[in-house]
């Protein structure tokens, strides 16, 4: 008894026991290594456990019960070093993908000088792809014949027609937006009066991270069937428009002056500002209790928009004062047609004790 339980323990049990303790001790020098060079944070764990598998494959592969198959889809039986192969397969493509885009793409990316968008498009494309040959190959691992997806695209046509119109839907509307770029990552953009720049492309939806910094999923047919804003699409340029209303003593002209100081005097302060288009001064008319103007500054970047606007109101506000320009608040007189005799006279009688 003793001789076979010996026995099983060296043929079966220590060589694997010595070899996960190597791992394990192996481990933090992997991540370590890992980290200097800015690699995908969880690479060294996932390198670890396909180091361990491919080990324990070559090891049993002698095995019957490894081989064995325990369930059977038609003249496919599934064993236990098909399902590790499999999962091998899929999940080493996926890492491969994610270090590629991560270490090796964005060089290429900076040397022919491409933005974000395209960046964005050419890693989506080559994660799609490198999957998809993974899923080819597990297949042809499995045993499965290509031949035999039409079936199962034959289903999945069927699923389409009843419940995944949607799904299909946005994926489509994701390859779209990759292709066409009506947005891409980046851009500054409007989402039902929501304003905010896109972060993500996925299959399914767009990430949108908004200037309060909330995230909003927003499906991707969304972008090509409603209504939506891009403030960075073609030029970034966009133009300011702060509104300003003075008193009806103030000087006309005087105030134009001002007005064009502040927008110069936040040019020299600030980058973003752009002086060709000149900034302009527009007298839109008269109000009900002041005259009403407002400048139009061009702004290089919508991201600056709302710093440009604050600092420009802080500066109007200051220079009016100093020049004496009152900024005029409205007013209302009350007219008392009819009041209650007892009432005044208690009034008057208060006022006079």
């Amino acid at each position: 008894m003793l001789d076979s339980i010996y026995t099983i323990l060296k043929n079966h049990l220590i060589v694997p026991a010595i070899v996960i303790v190597v791992l394990f001790f192996t481990r933090p020098l992997i991540n370590k290594f890992l980290r200097k060079k800015e690699t995908y944070s969880r690479l060294g764990n996932w390198i670890i456990l396909y180091a361990f598998l491919i080990f324990f494959l070559s090891y049993y592969q002698n095995s019957t019960w490894l081989l064995h198959p325990f369930i059977s889809f038609g003249s496919v039986g599934i064993n236990l070093n098909l399902l590790i192969v499999s999962f091998l397969i899929i999940t080493m493509a996926f890492h491969i993908s994610k270090v590629f885009t991560k270490q090796f793409l964005p060089s290429v990316y900076s040397r022919y000088q491409l933005d974000k968008g395209i960046q964005f498009t050419f890693n989506r494309l080559f994660h799609y792809v490198i999957m998809i040959i993974a899923i080819f190959m597990t297949a042809s691992v499995v045993g499965i014949q290509l031949s035999a997806l039409t079936v199962f695209a034959g289903v999945l046509g069927v699923g389409v027609g009843f419940g995944l119109q949607n799904i299909t839907s946005n994926f489509i509307s994701g390859i779209i937006l990759l292709f066409e770029r009506p947005i891409k990552i980046g851009d500054r953009v409007i989402v039902e009066d929501i304003i905010g720049d896109v972060e993500q492309i996925n299959m399914r939806a767009t990430i949108i991270r908004s200037v309060n910094n909330e995230h909003i999923i927003v499906p991707n047919s969304y972008f090509l069937e409603e209504h939506v804003i891009n403030r960075s699409f073609g030029s970034p340029f966009m133009r300011l428009v702060a509104p300003v209303g003075v008193s009806y003593d103030s000087d006309p002209d005087k105030v134009k002056e001002l007005l064009l100081q502040v927008a110069y005097d936040e040019a020299k302060v600030n980058p973003a500002v752009l002086l060709e288009p000149k900034p302009y001064i527009h007298f839109v008319g008269f109000g009900n209790s002041s005259l009403d103007f407002e400048i139009f500054v061009w702004v290089s970047d919508p991201r600056d928009l709302i710093k440009v606007k604050t600092n420009i109101n802080f500066k109007i506000f200051r220079i009016f004062k100093e020049n004496n320009i009152e900024i005029p608040f409205p007013q209302r007189d009350l007219h008392l047609r009819s009041v209650d005799k007892d009432l005044l006279e208690n009034q008057f009688s208060k006022t006079d004790k």
